[in-house]
């Protein structure tokens, strides 16, 4: 395995050269001069699983023999795996989620810097008794809180944060309602979880499910936070908005992507309502990377009734690509939550990894894909 230091290092690395070259100006958040260079993706496979007890972390000895999703955020050499609805048993022909022992949300993290091999989870957070234990407590009760489902997490202030939606009720394949989208914070590596009422997004809003990504700016002496955010369910677009930092706990901070001025430049607003669709398509379990192969963001969904795409986008607010099949429903039935992570790459970025969950056996696996310029 290599360093995890190494890689966190140099992923540290890219960030500051980005924000160095260009007189000034940071190739991530510009897309003058540039053109697209994703055309297509090849040697797409599975490499493993990750939860289950038929994966190399036997995630059943913590009472975790079904789960889904697997977003990942970095904190030092750990990365932690968040996973949703959790269930410590089901029997051998059950489909989708359910069981019992039912948790709403639960994590795994690991030191595994080598994603070629798979990836083996180093242990879970777990309660007095061993077993994973529900981070976000919910209600679990339909049409009131069906469940709490922590989208995508980021580690910054020194902090763990979740951003996750109050789930309503699960209505029809690929529908769902959300009460609202919210924030949650660790000072503990994880183990325990506060609320953060204060910042919360209406549940019939554009940023219930949110992707989000550290980005230092040459212009701004803090890191800003951006994040890609959809509806509730797979059927909405993708729209943009960014915090720096330092802020992430205070609403009023956040700024939405609303247009660009006539110079070309992101106009950013105070104004929820003013927030501008950056992808318009139907996207479901939404994750965006900066990748140093191409030197472009990368955004993976499911595509519902095609299945998982990748996109290629020329700055966090676009021009994005056109849709470029990842994987298929046909290839892999039930499939859904493709996340990537910017430490889980291979060949300079050209190779990249991801989670995918997978309806039958309801657990999360681990896929590769190569990118052609």
């Amino acid at each position: 395995m290599r360093s995890a230091a190494a890689v966190a290092g140099a992923a540290a690395l890219l960030l500051v050269l980005a924000g160095c070259s260009g007189a000034g100006t940071n190739p991530m958040l510009d897309a003058k001069g540039k053109t697209f260079l994703l055309k297509g993706v090849t040697d797409v496979r599975e490499v493993g699983q990750i939860t289950g007890a038929e994966s190399p972390s036997q995630t059943d000895r913590y009472a975790v023999y079904g789960t889904d999703l697997g977003s990942m955020m970095n904190a030092g050499d750990r990365t932690y795996f968040v996973f949703g609805d959790t269930f410590g048993e089901r029997s051998p022909d059950q489909i989708g989620g359910g069981g019992s022992y039912w948790r709403s949300n639960t994590i795994g993290y690991t030191n595994d810097a080598d994603p070629s091999d798979g990836i083996r989870l180093d242990g879970m957070i777990t309660d007095d008794i061993g077993t994973a234990k529900e981070l976000l407590p919910s209600r679990k009760a339909d049409y009131d809180e069906m469940t709490k489902i922590p989208t995508h997490g980021v580690a910054a202030n020194g902090a763990l944060y979740l951003y996750y939606m109050s789930v309503n009720h699960w209505g029809e394949p690929g529908r769902w309602d959300a009460n609202y989208a919210s924030l949650a914070k660790s000072v503990d590596e994880g183990q325990n979880w506060t609320l953060l009422d204060d910042v919360r997004w209406p549940g019939d809003g554009d940023f219930i499910q949110i992707s989000p990504y550290l980005v230092k700016d040459s212009g701004s002496k803090d890191a800003e936070l951006y994040l890609w955010g959809i509806p509730s369910g797979r059927f909405g677009g993708v729209k943009l908005m960014k915090v720096a930092e330092p802020s992430l706990e205070r609403l009023s901070d956040y700024r939405y992507y609303a247009g660009l001025d006539d110079r070309g430049r992101p106009i950013w607003s105070a104004d929820l309502a003013e927030a501008k669709t950056v992808v318009d398509d139907t996207a479901g379990e939404l994750s965006v990377v900066w990748n140093p192969y191409l030197k472009r963001w990368l955004m993976t969904y499911l595509k519902e009734g095609r299945g998982v795409v990748i996109r290629e986008g020329l700055s966090p607010w676009g021009p994005w690509g056109e849709p470029i099949d990842l994987v298929t429903s046909a290839e892999q039935p039930g499939l859904y939550g493709p996340f990537m992570n910017e430490r889980y790459t291979t060949d300079g970025g050209r190779t990249i990894y991801f989670t995918l969950s997978l309806w039958d056996p309801y657990n999360v696996f681990w896929f590769r894909a190569s990118l052609e310029k």
